[in-house]
């Protein structure tokens, strides 16, 4: 990758993450015969929770659209490389839980990656995407990264003037929408698809976007056709007033304290967004709560990124069009397989 690529500025980082968009909704029309392994990355879990380290290839029984399929290579082995991504929202939503959601990060990557062996990125997003650091082994790059993690009214407040927002889409001017989705897909796009080995981006957000150029089905695409796990972490914190037109208060409440003529559009479900996004990733849902701290949700992940199963086939069919789903399970009773749903052939 270019070495100058964490310098680029949110608007140049855009038109990398329009390209990469353009390229995601293209036809896929490519046919080929070569025969190619398919890999897959799986955690299992008991009735409670518990993830079980100890099944071998018998315990697996692996179709693709619906047909048997072989499972010739397997291991339970984490010696594989792992690129980390780490897309901390930075909207308006996340001002009371950042500083905790940088600490913990801080926390994570130094847990992790292992000298010499993983590697990692740091991006945040508002009403833009900015990429902090690029995919780099070094924790003093990252940790620095992570430092520069900040609202949007503290890195750019000449872009929240004068109602300049994001380009080409989301809502302009202060309170500019929040590009979750675009973040994913750049993300997958852009770096984790040119890499080998384990993949896995870690989000930390509310899960709502207003402010995307692409959409939900889009960003899940991207990760799918990167072979991206996808983490999400749950974490709701203060959401601003969006002021409609004529400058009403929220909550549809007009100025002499009436209810305003203007509706006010409903809130998307966050939660449901986010593990719609994981699940058909084949990564995990997290939510942050009294009971469960971000620091133990890293555990946790730490945990699954350790003790995953890794099972390779060969499909048995030979052209390269379309989408092909997964279905893996466990022969045992009451054990709940994490995985992808499905890949894109290459």
């Amino acid at each position: 990758m270019n070495p100058d690529f964490s310098l680029m500025s949110r608007r140049m980082f855009l038109g990398v993450a329009a390209a990469g968009l353009a390229r995601a909704q293209a036809p896929d029309a490519t046919f080929s015969t070569d025969v190619k392994v398919v890999n897959v990355l799986a955690s299992v879990h008991d009735k409670s929770g518990k993830i079980v380290s100890d099944l071998t290839k018998d315990d697996f029984d692996l179709s693709e659209d619906g047909r048997p399929q072989v499972i010739k290579y397997f291991s339970r082995e984490t010696d594989l490389p792992l690129t980390l991504g780490l897309l901390v929202d930075t909207s308006g939503s996340q001002r009371m839980v950042l500083g905790d959601e940088k600490s913990a990060s801080y926390r994570f990557m130094e847990h992790v990656l292992r000298p010499d062996r993983d590697q990692a990125f740091v991006l945040h997003f508002d009403f833009e995407v900015e990429l902090l650091q690029d995919v780099t082994p070094s924790r003093e790059k990252l940790e620095k990264a992570i430092g520069q993690i900040g609202l949007a009214e503290q890195n750019q407040p000449q872009m929240r003037r004068g109602g300049g927002g994001y380009p080409g889409g989301g809502m302009g001017g202060r309170g500019g929408g929040t590009t979750l989705y675009d973040a994913i897909l750049l993300g997958s796009n852009e770096i984790m698809r040119k890499l080998q080995g384990r993949k896995a981006l870690v989000v930390l957000t509310d899960g709502v976007d207003n402010g995307s150029r692409t959409t939900l089905l889009g960003a899940i695409e991207a990760a799918q056709r990167a072979d991206a796990l996808v983490y999400s972490v749950y974490f709701t914190g203060e959401e601003p007033m969006q002021q409609p037109f004529g400058g009403y208060g929220g909550r549809g409440m007009g100025r002499r304290g009436g209810m305003s003529r203007y509706p006010q559009p409903s809130r998307p479900d966050g939660k449901k967004i986010l593990q719609q996004i994981s699940k058909e990733t084949g990564g995990g849902f997290f939510e942050v709560s009294h009971k469960m701290t971000i620091d133990q949700i890293y555990d946790r992940i730490e945990d699954e990124l350790r003790s995953q199963y890794s099972l390779g086939y060969t499909s048995d069919k030979t052209d390269s069009y379309g989408f092909r789903r997964i279905a893996l399970t466990v022969k045992q009773k009451n054990m709940v397989v994490q995985t992808r749903d499905g890949y894109y052939p290459q």
